[in-house]
């Protein structure tokens, strides 16, 4: 004890210096012959539940997962019944050091606003081979309820697809989306510094009825719910996720939004997710009929020299006169149709197994041979085709609310 040396230093007798820190004179002597004999033993370090996991969370945080949630799963599933503090407190000092960053939150009412984004996803296939999927994260501005869908493409058709099953699964259509500026959703800025809007894009939203804006460039900010819901999927979901095919990652995705993203309470909300979307959604438009929306979910493919367009691993024929030209290729009730703008030009039963290849009937009529003779013409079957809607563009800037 310091105070012991201090009163000796004033002179003090033992019998003083007993009296003044109340403790026994034997003490003092004993503490004065040899300070290091009072000192307490080090407590023995009892065994922690986390010791034979250690080893497995650190060669997880080794390939870069530090999220103590997700840690605590995997070693949930792996026999681990210790508490959560127990692994925070091994991993925070091992963690990598990050810069604090510093931002201002912006909050809408019910319905008023979803925030929309795309990320890239990467992983180790079966060959070895690093591969990457895309990652459509669509979050509720108010509720922060959130969906997640994981494509192969990047292009518009997949942007659209995804739009409608997030529309829904949430229960309706806000009153607005929240971009950035990818080239799905605008082609860059004219001379007078305004969004060049993606046509097809745009045409959907006003099809669908909410308005489409942008986030400001370089401010990510103002998209910052959707930003930390692609973070929250990288860093939560995304570690544990091991998947057969396309169908099993969907499946395995939309689980974890029921279970997990949609079933916490949030951080920001002191809500569960779940809980506040209910109350959300009597604000939400009604998504209009998949039939009316089938335009906007085809994809552009180019017809070969053969007169066949390539979907999902098959080949679907057409006629020989759309040899070389880009034609719009979907799926409706079994069956896949090829479209060239407003004209249907081609129904095949949907191939029930990869490498399967259709043949229109008449698919090369009219073709000349080679002595110049064209071939003889098949009857022409008329295929009946729904009206489709024609806009004036002044009608887009309407829907398209411009830059948040």
């Amino acid at each position: 004890m310091k105070e012991i040396y201090e009163l000796k230093g004033a002179g003090c007798s033992i019998r003083e210096i007993a009296r003044e820190l109340d403790i026994s004179r034997n003490t003092v002597r004993r503490y004065l012959k040899s300070p290091e004999a009072m000192r307490p033993k080090p407590r023995r370090q009892r065994a922690s539940k986390l010791d034979p996991y250690t080893e497995y969370v650190d060669r997880r945080m080794a390939e870069g997962l530090e999220n103590c949630v997700v840690l605590h799963r995997e070693l949930a599933a792996r026999g681990y019944d210790g508490g959560y503090s127990i692994l925070k407190g091994y991993v925070s000092p091992r963690r990598r050091k990050r810069q604090p960053e510093a931002t201002m939150r912006f909050e809408t009412a019910p319905g008023e606003q979803a925030q929309v984004d795309w990320g890239s996803l990467s992983y180790i296939g079966e060959d070895g081979k690093r591969r990457s999927v895309w990652v459509f994260v669509m979050t509720m501005g108010w509720s922060r309820a959130c969906y997640v869908e994981l494509v192969r493409r990047a292009d518009t058709a997949a942007f659209i697809q995804c739009h409608v099953n997030a529309f829904e699964y949430l229960g309706g259509v806000p009153r607005r989306c929240l971009y950035d500026n990818a080239k799905v959703v605008t082609l860059g800025k004219d001379e007078a510094k305004r969004p060049i809007w993606n046509q097809r894009m745009l045409d959907f939203a006003l099809r669908v009825g909410f308005e489409a804006r942008l986030c400001r460039e370089y401010r990510p900010q103002t998209k910052g719910k959707v930003e930390s819901g692609v973070k929250y999927v990288r860093y939560n979901m995304w570690p544990s996720i091991r998947f057969t095919d396309d169908a099993d990652l969907n499946g395995q995705a939309l689980e974890w939004c029921d279970a997990v993203a949609n079933a916490r309470i949030h951080g920001t909300t002191n809500r569960v997710p779940w809980e506040a979307l209910a109350e959300e959604r009597p604000r939400l438009g009604r998504l209009p009929d998949r039939a009316r929306l089938a335009p906007y979910l085809r994809q552009d493919r180019k017809v070969s020299r053969d007169g066949f367009v390539s979907w999902e691993g098959s080949h679907y024929g057409v006629h020989w006169k759309w040899v070389e030209t880009t034609v719009q290729v979907g799926e409706r009730q079994g069956t896949v149709e090829v479209w060239a703008g407003d004209e249907r030009i081609a129904v095949h039963p949907r191939a029930q197994q990869p490498k399967q290849r259709f043949i229109l009937p008449g698919q090369w009529s009219g073709l000349p041979r080679g002595d110049n003779r064209p071939r003889r013409e098949a009857v022409a079957v008329q295929i009946p085709v729904g009206e489709v809607e024609r806009r004036s563009l002044d009608v887009y800037e309407l829907v398209a609310g411009g830059v948040a």
